[in-house]
């Protein structure tokens, strides 16, 4: 997720609720930023303020559509009209929320525009004898529970909803680490060893493999 808004206390409070859902949150204070960000990263979805410094939220949905970008776009306003909100909508804007707004309220727009219809994600997510619970947040292998961090529980649902897809370390660190993190440390094949070794994934019954020159995939191959 893109958040972009020049009101810190406004953006940090939207960045801490989200990332407790689980959510990669990457935050922008300027126009400039936000564009910028949209325009490299592949986002599930963008909230842009309305009126920022060096680039309002209008010109940068406008640059990020142009660009080709079609990830859902939450806009945030003081101006509730129905002349603004069908602006915003002509050019290019999902939905839209007046400030002051309920964070409750956010956080289900949210969820409707990232929802897909076409593909209705599981929430219980299994290779093999592992199972993952988006719900709960529980994981667990045969009878055995497991305890993952965060972080650990994040890489393993992204790699659990790719099954038999390899992805590579920069699609990972594009969805599960935020743009802060650096692409050259060895994060995530540290991520992957300390998850390997709480599954139990050994040789004889692996599900995460490591595909030389590409990356990962998870699957059961007996």
């Amino acid at each position: 997720m893109l958040i972009a808004d020049d009101d810190v206390a406004i953006r940090e409070s939207l960045q801490r609720i989200f990332e407790e859902e689980r959510i990669v949150v990457d935050t922008a204070n300027d126009g400039d930023e936000a564009s910028y960000l949209g325009r490299v990263n592949d986002y599930d979805i963008a909230i842009l303020d309305l009126i920022m410094p060096k680039k309002d939220g209008c010109a940068v949905c406008s640059d990020l559509r142009q660009q080709g970008r079609c990830f859902p776009i939450l806009m945030l306003s003081v101006n509730a009209t129905v002349e603004e909100k069908v602006r915003l909508l002509n050019i290019g804007a999902d939905d839209y929320i007046a400030k002051p707004f309920s964070f409750r309220e956010i956080a289900a727009r949210v969820r409707a525009l990232t929802r897909r219809p076409q593909k209705i994600e599981p929430d219980i997510l299994e290779i093999g004898d592992l199972r993952l619970d988006t719900i709960q947040q529980k994981v667990s292998r045969g009878s055995r529970e497991i305890y993952l961090t965060r972080k650990e529980f994040s890489l393993l649902e992204f790699l659990m909803r790719h099954r038999g897809q390899v992805v590579s370390r920069g699609l990972i660190m594009e969805h599960v680490w935020d743009a802060e993190a650096d692409p050259f440390s060895n994060t995530i094949e540290a991520h992957i060893l300390n998850i390997r070794k709480k599954i139990h994934d050994t040789k004889r019954n692996r599900i995460i493999h490591t595909v030389a020159g590409r990356g990962y995939k998870a699957d059961h191959i007996s």
